[in-house]
């Protein structure tokens, strides 16, 4: 046989022996000893795999676990013990596999606290090697969120050391865990902030550290995630617990260990200077490259946002900016990439948020004031710091850009609509100052009066090419999402934009409007409109005519109940349209009963009494008018009569034909 030559193999055969091997089918790769030294700094540590049977329970066992079929929450908290007995000692190998790290999130997820310091205490050692592994670091993640709730639950009970599971193992406190993890780190930091997937558990811990609220892990722009983690937290399935979306109470040596962390980071970014003057301009070169470093730059914004907690001199914004008041020409070079980069123009908006006020002033006054209409037209970058400078500054200053910007906002929607959202908001803000001129901008746009065939559902919704109709998955999508939500917005900014929707609803087929009813977000700007003391009685009536005529099939759907539940509001003082809505309900009333969403309209709607008591039902609807219309002419109760006094009426009443022929 000829002997086997070339790099391409002997890369070929260190692949295959160092790296991790995650399926099952590789089963000669099993015989490599798993990792037992107490750590290492090398990010691609390998811990060995699972055997084919191993792995193929514990593939079985997180999909049970993912259908959550259990009858009682007890069931499944014997289950997930039981898990928790078949993993132990096998840690490492789970959490470095695709498939098996799932199932120990699911188990971190629901287990109890001594199962949860137990598997904190099996990744002593190599936190870091799991922190920069793919799968691990989300493992790394959960963990850290639960531990955290952990840390405030034993801080709010009585003082204790340590707690004694019940097979007799002394476990420490969790406050004292997580220091202890944390002395580890201490010498990898550097490294984490610039890691893929150790700098997400980077920022997990300056948030728990700093007190912070810690993210669901699908929240959108959350500081912890990413959006491509956040699509794939949504695929895999693995919704949060309620140790998500909070903020924790954490002991006084966090903040210390917070302190000390972020001043070693400071050490390694200065070069170890005394003074900021003594820092070298290379260093400080060095440091901006972080700030726009995609995987950097989220780490050091946090970290500029949480300093001003112990450090009043906030070493690092000095760093990343002067606090001269004149103008630096390498400041100005690296201002004017953050104002033109996606990443640096996300990382000074952020910094900018959470920044002292005369910081900000600096860096408007000297490097922004002059070319606000420039800034604003890179709708991709410098708008959103554009955005952020009109909610951080004083009055004075944001009235400076609006003046800048209103007289070329109707140019600035082509490619920002949510620039608009911004103005709008800035300008009621300032005692709705250049109110009118929002206005004329916005009609211009959206709903020019020159025009004959004006139509701001068309103009703003663009529903000619929307997916208004479709019967597929694909809907709504993001974009129709925003300029929904800016339509909505401009209607409750003035009754202009609210006829002017109303009108371009009342110009669509009545079948095109009815589809608007059963969309997943245009349904939300008809149920928008719906809004009585602001909407004449014509128009009322007009839109009630086609809105009407599908009430029972819009009471039936997701979307449309939501229309029909504002409509019971939007007939008051139109009981004609009220009864006939209410009647052409109970006429299909199994339909509707039948249904979930029905079942609630026939709530709201008080269909009940409109069947059994309808004079019960009037009196309701009465009322209902005096609360939204207080002019309304009240309900005379009715009057009540004796039973003597019923009779002679009743005898009267006959009376009374009889003397008529006479007469």
């Amino acid at each position: 046989m000829a002997k086997v030559r070339g790099r391409k193999h002997i890369k070929k055969i260190l692949k295959d022996e160092f790296q991790p091997v995650e399926h099952e089918t590789h089963e000669d790769v099993q015989e490599f000893p798993a990792e037992t030294s107490t750590g290492s700094s090398d990010p691609q540590m390998f811990f060995g795999i699972l055997d084919r049977d191993e792995l193929e329970y514990f593939k079985q066992t997180e999909a049970t676990l993912a259908m959550d079929a259990f009858e009682s929450p007890e069931e499944k908290g014997h289950f997930v013990t039981r898990v928790f007995e078949e993993f132990q000692g096998k840690e490492l190998k789970l959490v470095t596999s695709q498939i098996c790290s799932k199932l120990v999130e699911r188990v971190i997820l629901h287990c109890t606290d001594d199962q949860l310091k137990s598997i904190f205490e099996s990744f002593n050692g190599f936190f870091f090697n799991l922190s920069c592994h793919k799968y691990a670091s989300h493992v790394l993640e959960t963990l850290l969120v639960r531990s955290a709730a952990l840390v405030e639950k034993e801080l709010l009970t009585p003082t204790f050391d340590q707690t004694e599971t019940d097979d007799g193992k002394v476990h420490a406190s969790m406050e004292n865990m997580f220091l202890f993890m944390l002395n580890e780190l201490k010498s990898h930091l550097i490294v984490m902030i610039k890691q893929q997937y150790a700098s997400h558990v980077l920022r997990l811990l300056i948030l728990i550290l700093s007190s912070k609220k810690l993210p669901k892990t699908t929240m959108n722009n959350s500081a912890l995630r990413s959006k491509k983690s956040k699509i794939a937290r949504k695929m895999i399935d693995i919704k949060d617990n309620g140790d998500y979306d909070k903020l924790y109470q954490t002991p006084e040596s966090f903040k210390k260990e917070l302190r000390e962390m972020v001043g070693a980071l400071y050490q390694d970014f200065s070069g170890n200077a005394k003074t900021k003057s003594d820092i070298s301009p290379t260093k400080i070169t060095q440091f901006r490259e972080y700030c726009v470093d995609k995987v950097a730059s989220p780490v050091i914004q946090l970290i500029i946002q949480v300093e001003g907690i112990f450090d009043r001199d906030r070493s690092f914004w000095r760093l990343a900016f002067s606090t001269s008041e004149e103008k630096d020409s390498k400041e100005e070079s690296f201002v004017e990439y953050l104002l033109s980069d996606p990443v640096g123009s996300h990382f000074l908006e952020n910094v900018i948020a959470h920044a002292r006020l005369k910081y900000v002033q600096r860096l408007y006054n000297l490097y922004m004031k002059e070319r606000i209409i420039k800034l604003a037209k890179r709708d991709s970058t410098a708008a959103f710091v554009i955005k952020v400078l009109l909610e951080t500054l004083k009055s004075k200053e944001v009235k400076e850009i609006l003046d800048a910007v209103i007289p070329e906002l109707s140019m600035l929607l082509n490619s920002n609509m949510d620039f608009g959202t911004s103005i709008i908001d800035a300008s009621i803000k300032q005692d709705n100052y250049l109110r009118e001129q929002v206005i004329d901008q916005l009609l211009e746009k959206y709903y020019p009066r020159e025009s004959s065939s004006k139509n701001i559902l068309e103009s703003c919704l663009q529903l000619n090419s929307s997916t208004l109709g479709n019967t597929r998955d694909d809907w709504p999508t993001a974009e129709e999402r925003r300029r929904s939500l800016f339509l909505e917005k401009i209607i409750d900014y003035d009754d202009k934009f609210l006829n002017a929707t109303i009108e371009s609803m009342l110009s669509l087929p009545e079948q095109r409007l009815l589809q608007m009813c059963f969309h997943g977000v245009f349904s939300h700007v008809v149920e928008h409109v719906l809004q009585p003391k602001r909407v004449d009685t014509i128009k009322r009536k007009l839109l009630l005519n086609i809105l009407s005529k599908d009430a029972v099939n819009m009471a039936c759907n997701a979307y449309g109940s939501h229309i029909m539940d504002k409509l019971w509001d939007f007939t008051a003082k139109l009981t004609l349209y009220k009864e006939r809505i209410g009647a052409a309900l109970v006429e299909e009333s199994e339909k509707v009963k039948n249904s979930v969403y029905g079942r609630q309209v026939w709530k709201n709607w008080k269909l009940e009494l409109f069947v059994r008591k309808r004079w019960d039902w009037k009196k309701l609807v009465k009322e209902q008018e005096l609360e939204i219309f207080p002019d309304s002419k009240p309900l005379q109760p009715k009057e009540q009569k004796s039973g003597f006094e019923k009779k002679r009426h009743r005898d009267q009443d006959q009376r009374e034909p009889a003397a008529k022929r006479l007469h």
